[in-house]
């Protein structure tokens, strides 16, 4: 059948509000909106203002109500302690309203935060909800974060009360949650007044007295008292919750989510974009730290009710590169969505796919991509080992959802590879230069939104209106900044080739980093790379590409290296002045599979650097210091702040 896409998206440009009023039918809504939009609220207006809604009963109780109680609504996996769990709609629902009973005899109310910090098991997504439920305010600090960031939360979020575990799991350790989780609390100025821990059986904790309870403990005595909590009512335009981003000036970003219009986007795209029926399974294998946890693991599926797969594991090494194939077999998954790097992983543990045909994946009907940008080899390597098809697409945090997708349920159009598709409705995405004027189609600038943005995306930032519109909204007037480079071509998709930050200055010419990655990584036994721009007193910047070779490869690496350089200079020509080429170990990612390049360039010039906090192993630093070091650039040898 013909795509709908077209015909959507020029609908949604025709009547903005009338489009999303419509889409907000699918959401139950205690009462109506007096307006679907109001310009003049908040930074840049908001969304469906005088209505009043829940998203958990949105996520569990209209469910139970109305034929879902007894569907799978969660499948816990996690290879990494042996454990297999399900709850259905009704089972999450009662270990929520006992969960959302403990929290509210904490004296938490409608408004007030609440930081959950815990690893890869269902009792983050309760807790989740259970915020939800009361009308507080969620904020989800990655587990195992450390103690000094952790702290930077608590005091920017002042929460009553924090939820967390005592410890984390990981494929060659442990990682104790108590004692990061006590000291954060030692360093903060703004104290919560109660910590609820969930003990797990690899490790349990002391629990601190008169402050801490235990989570089981807690819920059982609330469930066997029978204590009732009915959803609170919040405005539409109310946060939901505050996630965290690394912000430039050293204090994180709250961004903020409100729940209205959060949850209009959250149903609308499930079926319209990642084409998930109803009580169909969808394998998101993010975190729930990141905002791809928030939504495709937790409210999205159930939102949708759909059946969502929290995995505890790895793409490799929880045993080993089958593992999202055993999990997609095992759960009957249509849908698998995670980050590109976790690919480039899969792809060097297991170049020739082997694995694949260890396992039936049937059922699987689609690949989403998203987190890293997607290279065109990654791409046709998941495409010709899994024969579905392979969606990339494009979002940041603080969009909440898709900006450009190739949708899979409005009908998907033709595959450009290196592109993650077209616009999405609400998104009328632009190139400009840096002086904000248009640039003809197919050349590179920065990408901006024009205002406002569709629901679902940040209405601000936690507490800091002015440093919302001074991070996003001040540098081009009437756009949002996204602040990634890239392109718009003849038929209209988008392109994006790295963050501006990441456009290097090569001798006066601007160059992407991203076109010069997708060369590199064309070469056969290149399983992963990064390219960075490095200070070069003649030409102002020169690009350094780090390579990661495929399990197995025995050539010369110095020959390998050659022959990279060889390709980018018949690709893209002499202009990308790429020279050094360094083989390494590992590249060193977020937890969410971020390449970490402007660290990796701080090290090569020399300058101070700070260990990212959501770094997904710190020994990785070291190894590309000691690579860099033996090549004459930065190395071990200099300086860490921090």
């Amino acid at each position: 059948m013909p795509s709908q896409y077209h015909e959507t998206y020029s609908a949604w440009q025709r009547d903005p509000e009338r489009f999303f009023a419509e889409a907000a039918k699918e959401i139950d809504w205690f009462t109506p909106w007096d307006k679907v939009f109001d310009p003049e609220a908040g930074v840049y207006g908001h969304w469906f203002v005088g209505a009043t809604c829940n998203m958990c009963y949105n996520a569990l109780d209209r469910h139970v109500d109305g034929g879902r109680a007894d569907q799978t609504a969660l499948i816990y996996d996690s290879p990494l302690t042996g454990t297999k769990e399900t709850y259905t709609y009704r089972q999450i629902l009662d270990e929520v309203v006992a969960l959302a009973a403990v929290i509210r005899a904490q004296g938490v109310e409608k408004g007030d935060r609440v930081i959950i910090y815990m690893p890869m098991v269902p009792q983050a997504a309760f807790a989740m909800l259970a915020c939800a439920r009361l009308g507080a305010i969620h904020s989800v600090v990655f587990g195992g974060f450390a103690a000094k960031e952790l702290a930077t939360r608590i005091d920017d979020a002042r929460p009553k009360l924090i939820i967390s575990a005592s410890c984390g799991i990981e494929p060659t350790r442990i990682i104790d949650y108590k004692p990061l989780l006590d000291q954060a609390i030692d360093m903060a100025t703004a104290k919560p007044a109660r910590c609820i821990i969930l003990q797990r059986a690899q490790k349990p904790c002391a629990l601190t007295e008169g402050r801490d309870l235990d989570y089981r403990d807690s819920v059982e005595d609330a469930r066997s008292a029978g204590t009732t909590v009915e959803c609170v009512p919040v405005e539409a335009p109310d946060p939901l919750y505050v996630l965290y981003t690394s912000g430039t000036t050293g204090k994180p970003k709250g961004v903020v989510h409100d729940t209205g219009g959060l949850m209009v986007m959250m149903k609308w795209t499930m079926w319209n974009e990642f084409g998930v029926n109803p009580g169909e399974v969808f394998f998101c294998s993010s975190d729930v730290g990141w905002i791809v946890g928030h939504h495709y693991i937790v409210y999205g599926p159930l939102l949708h009710g759909a059946t969502s797969i929290l995995y505890e594991g790895k793409p490799v090494g929880t045993p080993d590169a089958g593992a999202y194939w055993r999990v997609i077999a095992e759960h009957g998954a249509v849908g698998l969505f995670t980050a590109p790097t976790a690919f480039r992983a899969i792809k060097k543990e297991d170049p020739e796919g082997r694995l694949v045909g260890d396992y039936d994946l049937s059922k699987l009907r689609t690949l989403f991509l998203a987190g890293e940008r997607a290279d065109p080899e990654t791409i046709k390597w998941a495409e010709n080992k899994l024969r579905v098809p392979v969606v990339d697409h494009w979002w940041q945090t603080e969009s909440g959802a898709p900006i450009s997708h190739n949708p899979v349920g409005l009908g998907m159009l033709p595959v450009k590879y290196g592109s993650p598709g077209m616009p999405m409705p609400g998104y009328d995405v632009q190139v400009v230069d840096d002086s904000g004027h248009p640039v003809p189609r197919g050349t590179l600038g920065n990408v901006v939104i024009k205002l406002p943005l569709p629901p679902g995306a940040l209405p601000t930032l936690w507490q800091a209106d002015e440093r919302c519109r001074e991070a996003y909204l001040a540098e081009f007037p009437g756009f949002y900044k996204t602040a990634d480079a890239g392109f718009i071509d003849e038929d209209g998709y988008i392109f994006i080739m790295s963050r501006t930050d990441d456009i290097i200055n090569v001798a006066g010419h601007r160059l992407s980093t991203g076109s010069m990655e997708e060369v590199v990584a064309e070469h056969p036994n290149v399983a992963e790379c990064a390219v960075i721009g490095i200070a070069d007193s003649l030409k102002g910047q020169v690009p350094l590409a780090l390579v990661v070779l495929n399990a197995g490869v025995e050539r010369d690496t110095a020959e390998i290296e050659r022959e990279v350089v060889a390709m980018v200079r018949d690709r893209i020509g002499a202009v990308a002045a790429l020279k050094q080429v360094i083989a390494i170990k590992r590249l060193p990612k977020t937890r969410s599979g971020k390449i970490l390049r402007s660290t990796m360039q701080k090290v090569a010039d020399r300058e101070e650097w700070t260990m990212p906090a959501t770094i997904d192993d710190p020994v990785i630093m070291d190894e590309i210091s000691e690579a860099m070091g033996q090549r004459g650039l930065g190395g071990s040898g200099m300086a860490k702040a921090g």
